[in-house]
């Protein structure tokens, strides 16, 4: 009898211990935020000379699917909305569904709308070169055949694998395809990170036994089942063990050579890196990476979102991304009868118009030689060929380039006419119809001497006559300061991502170096944040000041501050400081330059 009960006391002190560590480390990891949890973004392997990574590199553009169980459930539970990322409704900081009650909802999901041949038909007409879906999110449903019965075939009336038929619609109509797997997430799963901290017979739950009983055996299976693939995406490593991802690694390698792995792997062992979700970076970034994003707000369902990008948004989006050396990874949720909202389908399809029209400014192209976007739009590049995709077209007839330098041979609006340009002040200024050539987004191609992605630019930021200059954080020199970038959600899951400067003292100080085509008169406004009411102080290398208390919140905002005067046309210097306030709580995220005219 004292046996048994030492026994079982050891079982709940085990219980009790193993607890205690997992809710230390997830306190830990909700402290260092999801940027930790997403994984280092570098990489170690060298894809495209191991074969692997053409249409990664090529393509610049695929589709992600966010679709599981949570999708039923579209934001609601207990008739209750949660405003946030869909897919997380589950979890304690969302609706905190108990994983009893979470499991049973398999059993009334019956999307039976779902048309794989659509869905594919739809990213291929929407100009993307491949699919990425979701095969377990962090509830740890998996949407395909498994010997783990948590799966869409055996626990829901639906009984179809719908991976199957995805992944033979897009290798019918030329379209690449891979998986999203939560190799450390599993919230239903015990021994997952979030999972239950017991087994069903009451010991302690390890991580070691979630990975060989359901993780590495899933991982095996779609890795097994659905023939050619060509991702693996893994996601939210946070502190999963490096020799778990080396074995996970070495399993996809040996069954599909050919798959790209995304960084979220995690310890280095991916071929390509991923950004943070929702972040198009400001300025270039070498080698093969990616940024994702979603066409509304949540990446699964949830019913209220129809804040939907625009095609000129998503174009412009893409188009930076391209632009500064990376690919984009945009994401629809379909809904729990398998439809992706009409909305969306509306918005794609106008986006793969305007692909079909300018491809070679999408596929296969580089980067700016600016670094970075312009005020009117951004710059991708192929062979000799600059391709200025302008989004903010100018209504004076004049678009004005800052910087470069390279010889041109020719200027037209591509798949149009020619147009005339002429030098002044060191910047370029092409003469262009008064109304833009195309909608969303007009293109104007330049052929160069030699190759666009290496011409010589000067890539300081202008000052333009008839367009505003935003000058961002990121590209200033900073002293007795920090600059640094931050992340926030506006609702869970919703992430947003700023460089800016903070912990001001009273020497320091932010400058820019610029390049103004003519002189004038500028307004000058600083977008920032802080308590009650702060003094800048702006001014530049030609003793121009301009002072000026305004308020302060705790959100940024665009505040006026007054008017600078450059004396001369050339290189100047703008610099900025806080004179007066709570330099604790101060941050300032930009300086916007505009003409007056």
């Amino acid at each position: 009898m004292l046996q048994q009960y030492l026994k079982n006391l050891l079982v709940v002190l085990m219980v009790m211990f193993y607890s205690l560590v997992a809710m230390a480390q997830e306190k830990k990891e909700k402290d260092q935020g999801m940027d930790k949890m997403w994984g280092e973004s570098k990489v170690s392997l060298d894809a495209l000379k191991a074969g692997r990574g053409k249409l990664f590199d090529e393509s610049n553009f695929g589709m992600f699917i966010h679709w599981g169980l949570y999708s039923s459930l579209g934001g609601i539970w207990k008739d209750t909305t949660y405003y946030g990322i869909g897919e997380w409704i589950k979890h304690k900081n969302m609706a905190t569904i108990p994983t009893e009650e979470y499991m049973p909802l398999a059993q009334k999901f019956n999307p039976s709308e779902f048309d794989a041949k659509a869905i594919a038909q739809l990213a291929k007409n929407a100009g993307m070169k491949y699919i990425i879906i979701t095969s377990k999110h962090h509830e740890g449903f998996a949407m395909f055949k498994s010997q783990h019965s948590f799966n869409i075939v055996d626990a829901t009336p639906f009984a179809r694998d719908p991976m199957k038929e995805l992944s033979a619609a897009c290798h019918e109509i030329g379209l690449g395809f891979g998986f999203y797997y939560s190799h450390n997430q599993d919230w239903t799963a015990p021994g997952g990170s979030g999972g239950p901290r017991e087994n069903p017979d009451g010991t302690a739950a390890t991580f070691e036994n979630y990975f060989y009983s359901k993780c590495k055996p899933q991982v095996k299976e779609i890795c097994s089942n659905y023939g050619d693939i060509d991702f693996i995406w893994f996601d939210t490593p946070g502190r999963i063990p490096k020799e778990y991802v080396i074995e996970l690694a070495a399993l996809v390698r040996e069954l599909q050579p050919n798959a790209m792995l995304c960084s979220r792997i995690g310890h280095g062992l991916g071929d390509y890196a991923s950004k943070g979700d929702m972040e198009v970076p400001p300025r270039n970034i070498p080698g093969l990476w990616e940024t994702c994003d979603t066409n509304n707000d949540s990446w699964a369902f949830a019913w209220y979102d129809n804040n939907f990008k625009s095609p000129k948004e998503t174009l412009s989006r893409l188009i930076a991304t391209v632009g500064r050396g990376g690919s984009y990874l945009f994401n629809v949720g379909p809904d729990g009868k398998g439809n992706i909202p009409t909305i969306g389908v509306k918005f794609l399809e106008e986006t793969g118009k305007w692909i079909r029209k300018y491809p070679q400014v999408i596929y296969g192209a580089g980067p700016s030689p600016w670094g970075h976007a312009l005020p009117w739009g951004d710059v991708t590049t192929q062979g000799n060929s600059l391709f200025f995709s302008v989004f903010e077209w100018p209504q004076d007839g004049l678009l004005c380039l800052p910087g470069l330098e390279s010889e041109i041979i020719s200027a037209k609006l591509l798949n149009g006419p020619d147009i005339s340009y002429k030098k002044e002040n060191g910047w370029i200024v092409f003469e262009v119809p008064y109304k833009p050539a195309d909608l969303p987004v007009s293109v104007i191609e330049i052929k160069l001497e030699g190759e666009a992605e290496s011409a010589k630019v000067n890539t300081n930021h202008g000052i333009y006559p008839n367009i505003q200059t935003t000058l961002l954080a990121e590209f200033a020199e900073v002293s007795v300061a920090e600059k640094k970038e931050i992340k926030w959600m506006e609702k869970y899951g919703e992430w947003k991502h700023v460089n800016q400067i903070s912990k001001w003292e009273e020497n320091s100080k932010a400058e820019w170096t610029v390049e103004v085509f003519e002189p004038g008169y500028y307004y000058i406004d600083l977008i920032y944040k802080g308590e009650d009411r702060l003094v800048w102080k702006t001014i530049t290398d030609e003793g121009i000041m301009v002072q000026n208390q305004q308020a302060a919140t705790e959100k940024y905002q665009q505040y006026k501050m007054g008017i600078l005067e450059f004396k001369t046309s050339g290189k100047h210097t703008i610099s900025v400081s806080l004179v007066e306030g709570n330099t604790e709580s101060s941050s300032l995220k930009s300086a916007i330059i505009k003409p007056i005219k």
